[in-house]
């Protein structure tokens, strides 16, 4: 009977402590505030020391007591136990949660049982204690607890354990079943869960924290390069110093200002032009400049307002016929605005761009697509390499969009007048000369296409500035040369890698609206362009172009023999026009092109020696 007692009197003393330990946690709890995620944990659940520990066939239960001293307790081994063995049931304290925080405001009494009862068998306490366990799952919301309601009074500091720490687990029902009684196993698990997360709060708090190594090798590495770092300050409170007087002596923040200069060289090798300037002799060997000064100014970082200084005197050769003329070229030895407009996107569709001087034909279009369009990097000559079409519509001022119809799309259209500023009879907006254009482009990474058309008015004709000489009809003075005209231009090139292959064809019928000459004449023009992009570097370009310059290839009878042409002749002889040249990059922002230019029948007229002449164009950009 004797060891019978004692035996339950083993089996009370974890019960007694427990709850003794529950109450004196439960009044340190109002008392304590957290600092940290991990402290504030702990808080919540500030139990001197609980923990239980169920391997295989062995139950060890230890706990350290809070109001006075008392040695660990230390069941033996269940497999020692006589069958006949009987205990007092234990049951642990009611609480309102299943894991930490806890706040219990009181324990309820240890129960007691006569001696004389018969408890369960350790295999009926197991099973009780596992129904809290085995069947509970971990949730990660609060609100995969269906009877948890935010009116509850623990209902934030669930949530937080829940959501901030993960370790509460409900049953599969979805419940949390937060007013039944807590076993010690299922205090236990919930412990361990918390006090798990807490490890890893704190893993990963000081994971990146420097070693006691790391500082000392840090000092060692400062000490090595004093020397370095010290010239290493020495330059950075240089340049802030050179930043400084930069910001204060810049005269705009929103203002950049870059440049081209173009230093050129032009020789006649074998030229005849007699027909076209002075009879005692040919042209000379040349040079001269061209200088671009651009302001660019963005007062939002999408739009750009330019305004263009430019000085530049090369003059064309007498022997080019009017067949084309210098890329760069211009006898205008003094400094004037060039261009000046302003350009901003009008939602993510469009472009517009407004132009108050210089302002007009291919201003207004996505690209002209060919691969030599650029005064200062690309054909030495104008008359092809420039497509010819742009050449022929009047601009000055005026307004423009590009439309982007997807990635590869684009509509372009712009209006410009020649005269806007004027506001006598004959000129302004509206009653000057003007060209109006429109433009289908394509642009790819295997291929670029354009398809254009204008409709351009001139007081002067469009002769003298498309290179076709109609003789004495523009030539003159004080002739009433008014000429309307619709031109039609498609261009293409082709992107193969290392070359790229490309072409264009000008249609132009052309109006003549005063003086005797009144009717009908045409104009064409087409060539070809092959580029070899990177040739011998990066930015280097090898390229040709060649074809036939615009000519009148047809006109009304009642013009016959008139326009510079003999009598009878109904259309001009066709000059043909090849170029070749090379451009070397030397640096980022220095470039050399050499080029020869061969035109056969200058002036389109075949009674005209072949011109034959070399230029050497610098071009300096910064």
């Amino acid at each position: 009977m004797l060891p019978k007692v004692l035996w339950n009197s083993v089996l009370a003393t974890p019960a007694v402590v427990g709850a003794a330990l529950i109450l004196s946690s439960s009044a340190a709890l109002a008392e304590v505030q957290p600092s940290t995620e991990a402290e504030a944990l702990l808080s919540d659940i500030q139990i001197s020391a609980v923990e239980s520990e169920i391997s295989n066939d062995r139950l060890e239960i230890a706990a350290v007591p809070a109001p006075t001293e008392a040695a660990p307790v230390e069941i033996s081994p269940v497999a020692e136990l006589e069958t006949n063995v009987e205990v007092s049931e234990v049951t642990a304290p009611a609480v309102p949660a299943a894991a930490a925080p806890l706040e219990i405001a009181q324990a309820a009494p240890e129960p007691t049982a006569p001696a004389t009862t018969e408890t369960p068998s350790l295999d009926e306490i197991m099973e009780y204690s596992n129904e809290g366990t085995n069947s509970m799952s971990q949730v990660t919301s609060i609100t995969q607890l269906s009877d948890v309601q935010p009116t509850d009074w623990a209902y934030q500091a669930l949530q937080s354990l829940v959501e901030r720490y993960g370790c509460i687990a409900g049953y599969p029902d979805g419940t949390y079943r937060g007013q039944r009684a807590m076993t010690r196993f299922e205090f236990a698990a919930g412990m361990n869960a918390c006090l798990d997360r807490i490890s890893e709060l704190i893993a990963a708090s000081t994971a990146d924290l420097a070693t006691r190594e790391d500082l000392a090798t840090l000092q060692r590495l400062q000490e090595e390069f004093a020397a370095e770092l010290a010239a290493l300050r020495g330059r950075v409170d240089g340049l802030e110093a050179r930043v400084s007087e930069l910001e204060a002596n810049q005269f705009s923040t929103t203002t950049k200002l870059n440049g081209e200069t173009i230093f050129a060289v032009g020789v006649p090798f074998d030229s005849d032009d007699e027909t076209f300037s002075d009879p005692d002799g040919g042209d000379q060997t040349i040079a001269g400049y061209r200088v671009r000064l651009n302001f660019d100014t963005s007062f939002t970082g999408d739009d750009l307002l330019r305004a263009r200084l430019q000085a530049r005197d090369f003059l064309d050769f007498g022997s080019f016929g009017g067949n084309t003329s210098w890329q760069w070229g211009g006898g205008t030895d003094n400094v004037r605005l060039d261009d000046l407009l302003y350009t901003f996107p009008l939602g993510d569709a469009a472009q517009i761009i407004i132009g108050a001087n210089s302002i007009g034909d291919s201003d207004f279009v996505a690209s002209t697509v060919s691969p030599f369009d650029s005064s200062g990097q690309g054909s030495l000559t104008n008359g092809l390499g420039s497509p010819p079409q742009y050449s022929f519509i009047p601009g000055g001022t005026g307004i423009g969009a590009i439309f982007q119809l997807g990635d590869n799309f684009s509509i372009d259209v712009g209006y410009a007048a020649d005269n806007a500023g004027d506001p006598s009879p004959g000129n302004g907006l509206f009653n000057g000369g003007y060209g109006f254009i429109s433009q289908l482009t394509f642009l790819s990474d295997f291929v670029d296409i354009a398809a254009m058309y204008s409709n351009s008015y001139s007081r002067d004709g469009f002769g003298s500035a498309g290179g076709f000489n109609l003789g004495d009809y523009e030539n003159a003075s004080g002739a009433d040369n008014a000429e309307v005209a619709n031109i039609y231009g498609a261009q293409v090139n082709f992107k193969l890698g290392f070359v790229e292959l490309g072409g264009g064809a000008m249609y132009m019928p052309v109006r003549i609206l005063s003086g005797d000459q009144r009717g009908d004449y045409r104009v064409w023009s087409y060539h070809g362009t092959v580029a070899f992009p990177d040739l011998g570097g990066d930015g280097n370009l090898l390229g040709f172009v060649f074809g036939v310059p615009p000519r009148i290839a047809g006109m009304d009878s009642r013009l016959f023999g008139t326009l510079g042409l003999g009598a009878g002749d109904t259309r001009q002889d066709a000059a043909f026009l090849l170029e070749g040249f090379y451009r070397f990059r030397v640096s980022d922002n220095i470039s050399i092109t050499p080029g020869v230019v061969w035109i056969s029948d200058p002036g389109n007229d075949n009674s005209v020696s072949d011109t034959f002449v070399g230029a050497i164009r610098t071009t300096f950009t910064f």
